[in-house]
C-alpha cells in the first residue's frame, strides 16, 4: 500500500491509496486516517480518501474506515473508491462518517453541497431519490459481494459485543482468581448455556451487578416469581417459553396487531448506559438492521421514545430533515419505510425496558384507535417481561456462575513455595491443562 496527500488549494485535502490494502495493511492505514481526519478538520478542511488506484480492499480496511470516522456524521469523510461492489456495500449499510463517490471529480463537485443544510430530493412519486451511484453495477459476481457484505457486517457486530465481554473476562478473572481469559470465557460460557441465557446479555450482568459477598449466594433472600401471562403476546406456555421464542413472538405480535410492514424490538443494556439493542425484528433488510443494532440517541425514532417515555410518530422520514440525514434513516428509507412508530416499553414505576418500532410504506399515520391500544398493550408486557427476566433468570445464571467459579477457586491447588533452582518439576507440573477451554472462532 503506497499513501500520498494530494494538494487541492482549497477546502479539501486528499488522501490517496495504491496497491493493495489488505488485512496486514489495514492497521497502519487506519492510524494514517486518524492522523489526517485530524489534520483536515483542525485546518478547517474536508478530507477526502481516494480509494480508487487500490487493487484490493479487504472487509478489516472498510471496518477501519467505520470506526476512525463514525463520529464524523455532522462532517463526514469523502470515500472515493472505484471498485463497484464495494461501493455498493458501502451505499447498502452506509457509515455514519462516510459519503461514497464513484470518481473523485464528483467528490470535489460535492464540497459546496456538503457544507449546505441537508434537505430532501423530491423524486416523481413523492418519495426521496437515494444515492445510488454504483448500484447495480456487475463486475464482480453476486456472490462474492454478498460474502463481503456479509463479512463487514460480522465484523461491525462483533465488535459491538467482544469490549463488553472481555470487561466480564476480567471481572471474573480479578474476582476470583482465574488463572486467564480462556478460563474466564469459560465459566461465562457455562453459565449462558446452563441458564439458557445469551453471552452478551450475562456479561453486562456481570459488569452492572454490585460485587457478591465472599461467601454464601450473590442475592440472598432473592424471591422467585413465575413469569407474569401476557395480555396479548402470543405465548400459550409462558413457563416454558424462552428469550429467543418470546421475543420472536413478540414480533409477531405486532406485526399482527398492528398491520405494520416492518416492525422491531430493541431492549436497554445497563452495561451501555441505557442504549437501545436491537433484539428482534421483521420485514426488514441487514443493512438496517446494522444501522439499527445499537441506539444511543436522536434522530432515531425510538432512542427519542426512550428518553421521552412517550410514543413518536415520524410520519414521512423523507420530511424529517435530521433523521433523512441520519444513517439510520437513510438506511430505513433504503429498506422501503417511509413512517415510524415508535413506544417505550414502560414497567408500572416508568422504567423504560425497551421500545418497539413499527414501519410503514407509505408516509402517514395509518393506525387505528384500536391497533394503537393493541400496541401499548404488547409493550407494557414487553415491559413486564423483561423487567422478570431481569430479577429472575438473569440473577439465576449469575448465581450459578458464582457458586460454580467459588468451587473451582476452592479446588484449584495452589503450590506453597517454589521449587528450588535447578531442581525438576514433576511431569504434571510441565503438561499444559488441558481443561482450559477456548473461546470459539468468531
Amino acid at each position: 500500500m503506497t499513501l500520498t496527500v494530494r494538494p487541492t488549494g482549497g477546502a479539501a485535502e486528499v488522501l490517496c491509496l495504491s496497491g493493495t490494502l489488505d488485512t496486514l495493511a489495514a492497521a497502519v492505514f487506519g492510524q494514517e486516517l486518524e492522523t489526517h481526519v485530524r489534520h483536515a478538520h483542525g485546518a478547517g478542511r474536508r478530507l477526502i480518501v481516494d480509494l480508487t488506484d487500490l487493487r484490493l480492499v479487504s472487509a478489516a480496511a472498510l471496518h477501519v474506515l467505520d470506526l476512525a470516522t463514525h463520529h464524523l456524521a455532522a462532517s463526514p469523510v469523502l470515500l472515493v473508491i472505484g471498485v463497484p461492489h464495494v461501493r455498493e456495500l458501502l451505499l447498502l449499510s452506509p457509515p455514519a462518517g462516510l459519503r461514497v463517490f464513484p470518481t473523485l471529480a464528483t467528490a470535489l463537485a460535492s464540497l459546496s453541497a456538503l457544507d449546505r443544510p441537508a434537505t430532501a430530493v423530491p423524486a416523481g412519486d413523492g418519495g426521496v431519490l437515494p444515492d445510488r451511484t454504483g448500484t447495480g453495477e456487475a463486475d464482480a459476481p453476486a456472490g462474492e459481494r454478498e460474502e463481503l457484505r456479509r463479512e463487514v457486517l460480522g465484523l461491525r457486530a462483533r465488535n459491538r459485543t467482544a469490549p463488553l465481554i472481555g470487561t466480564a473476562q476480567g471481572i471474573l478473572r480479578e474476582r476470583y482468581d482465574l488463572p486467564d481469559a480462556d478460563a474466564a470465557f469459560a465459566a461465562l460460557r457455562d453459565a449462558s448455556q446452563h441458564l439458557n441465557v445469551p453471552l452478551r446479555i450475562l456479561a453486562s450482568a456481570v459488569v452492572t451487578a454490585p460485587r457478591p459477598r465472599a461467601d454464601g449466594p450473590w442475592f440472598p433472600g432473592r424471591r422467585h416469581t413465575p413469569m407474569p401471562v401476557p395480555t396479548l403476546l402470543g405465548v400459550h406456555d409462558p413457563g416454558a417459553a424462552d428469550r429467543r421464542t418470546l421475543l420472536g413472538s413478540a414480533v409477531d405480535a405486532v406485526m399482527t396487531y398492528t398491520g405494520a410492514d416492518a416492525a422491531e424490538i430493541h431492549l436497554t443494556d445497563p452495561a451501555l448506559d441505557n442504549a437501545l439493542v436491537l433484539e428482534g425484528h421483521a420485514g426488514l433488510d441487514a443493512a438496517y438492521c446494522d444501522q439499527a443494532a445499537q441506539l444511543t440517541g436522536p434522530p432515531a425514532p425510538a432512542a427519542q421514545a426512550r428518553a421521552r417515555g412517550e410514543p413518536v410518530l415520524v410520519l414521512d422520514i423523507a420530511l424529517d430533515p435530521g433523521l433523512a440525514a441520519s444513517s439510520v434513516g437513510r438506511a430505513a428509507l433504503a429498506a422501503g419505510s417511509r413512517a415510524l412508530h415508535a413506544v417505550p416499553a414502560l414497567t408500572d414505576d416508568g422504567t423504560c425496558m425497551g421500545v418497539i418500532t413499527v414501519h410503514h410504506e407509505q408516509p402517514g399515520s395509518w393506525m387505528t384507535t384500536a391497533q394503537h391500544t393493541a400496541l401499548t398493550t404488547l409493550a407494557a408486557d414487553l415491559a413486564a417481561w423483561r423487567s422478570w427476566y431481569r430479577r429472575t433468570v438473569v440473577l439465576d445464571a449469575l448465581e450459578h456462575l458464582h457458586t460454580h467459579a467459588r468451587t473451582s477457586q476452592r479446588t484449584t491447588p495452589v503450590a506453597d513455595s517454589r521449587p528450588d533452582e535447578g531442581a525438576a518439576l514433576p511431569a504434571r507440573s510441565r503438561a499444559p491443562d488441558a481443561r482450559r477451554l477456548r473461546p470459539p472462532e468468531g
